[in-house]
């Protein structure tokens, strides 16, 4: 018995219109399926992502809560050796400064600006330039 029917009988082949056809249809079937596959994969990260940004919320909310239990214990801790609204000033600056500080810190690390994509752009455009 012949292992390929198809590969020995060339009457049985299909012409070439008809397997171009079969593939176009393929393609869009294709198409459709991973579209479908992204939208799927999509809809499962989105409901994800709204659990993860509630659990980050809540769980700022009880660290910046935890922050300022610690600022009153210093400020309780200060106040047995001095004044309490010295000791309150003195925690409050300190905080202040603290704060000011991780800002200017922060603002120096962040630059929106994509100066190698830029760059990159700017000498890809000049040697199109040079080629035309």
């Amino acid at each position: 018995m012949d292992p390929d029917p198809i590969a020995s009988n060339p009457k049985s082949e299909r012409s070439i219109a008809a397997l171009l056809a079969d593939l176009v249809r393929e393609m869009g079937l294709l198409v459709r399926q991973e579209i479908a596959l992204i939208r799927a994969e999509l809809a499962e990260k989105l409901s994800r992502l709204g659990g993860g940004i509630a659990a980050i919320a809540l769980g700022g909310l009880i660290a910046f809560s935890g922050w300022l239990l610690l600022l009153a214990a210093a400020v309780l801790g200060l106040a047995t050796a001095m004044a309490p609204w010295l000791a309150a000033l003195i925690v409050g600056l300190a905080a202040l400064a603290i704060g000011v500080a991780l800002l200017y810190f922060g603002r120096s690390r962040l630059d929106p600006v994509p100066r190698r994509s830029l760059a990159s752009l700017r000498d890809n455009m000049a040697w199109m330039k040079e080629r035309i």
